[in-house]
């Protein structure tokens, strides 16, 4: 064990049910190193506060809901694909740089699912953080992306943005509840906290699609993956593997080690097996 304790957190609105230090212990500890790993659920007037302690204190942390945006103004470097979703979901404080590394834990998720994208009709429902960098990994993976959020002025200004399509939401075959799509993906916080049980679409949103994901992971079963299954969906996935995923290659940028997929995936299947169970 190496004698360094990093010092990590996680701040988001509500992460009171996030598994992140159990996730991040482990996997720093499977690496060698120990881990203290605070999580704070903090509210948009205190969220300065918290971030300015965190940038002075910690080594490194992660950003959630609804903050993935507003935390880039408070760094000195954006990488580059962070820079291009736009979104920041990793911050390494020595540095004061921000990362995304929730695409390619998406991407990951999706590769380990039997998931192919390339050329599907997709439908990403969210414009935040997650939504964004699900639509960029997509889109640069050769999907035929179309993005979907309730206020369409911020619609359009994330398709812009992000050069990705825009989905509607009438009953045509060309809105999202037509079963025009092959692939949902769910990346709002509808099905979680107070909205358990809800779903962001109806079920005739998965008519002829072959695959939905949820980044969701509590409950392991959301309304929107309970609703695909009753439309024959074949391949269901929650967001749990993407969360590990994500959270390895930001391990990775707090001790400044070149990531291993493989590597990734034998740590997951160890995980499932050891703290899932």
């Amino acid at each position: 064990m190496n004698e360094k304790i990093l010092r990590l957190g996680l701040l988001g609105k509500d992460v009171s049910k996030s598994p992140s230090p159990a996730v991040h212990t482990f996997i720093l500890k499977e690496l060698g190193y120990g881990c203290e790993y605070e999580k704070v659920s903090v509210g948009v007037d205190d969220f300065d506060c918290i971030v300015r302690r965190f940038l002075g204190d910690f080594d490194g942390f992660n950003i959630t809901i609804p903050y993935k945006r507003d935390i880039m103004e408070y760094l000195d470097g954006i990488e580059k694909e962070a820079g291009e979703i736009g979104a920041v979901n990793t911050v390494v404080c020595a540095t004061r740089t921000g990362y995304n590394t929730d695409a390619r834990g998406f991407m990951q998720m999706l590769t380990c699912a039997g998931i192919h994208v390339k050329g599907k009709k997709t439908l990403v429902l969210g414009g935040g953080g997650s939504g964004r960098s699900s639509a960029v990994a997509l889109k640069n993976a050769g999907a035929d992306v179309y993005l979907y959020q309730r206020n369409q002025e911020k619609l359009a200004e994330t398709a812009r943005e992000i050069a990705v399509k825009t989905a509607t939401a009438d009953e045509s075959e060309q809105g999202i509840y037509g079963g025009s799509f092959e692939i949902l993906i769910n990346c709002t916080g509808v099905g979680m906290h107070d909205k358990e049980g809800q779903s962001p679409v109806l079920a005739e949103a998965f008519k002829g699609a072959e695959a939905a994901v949820d980044l969701i992971y509590t409950p392991p079963e959301s309304e929107f993956l309970r609703l695909a299954k009753t439309q024959g969906v074949k391949k269901c996935v929650n967001g749990a593997s993407m969360l590990f995923y994500q959270a390895y290659y930001a391990d990775c940028l707090f001790l400044n080690r070149e990531p291993k997929p493989q590597e990734a995936e034998r740590l997951y299947e160890k995980y499932e097996n050891e703290v899932m169970l």
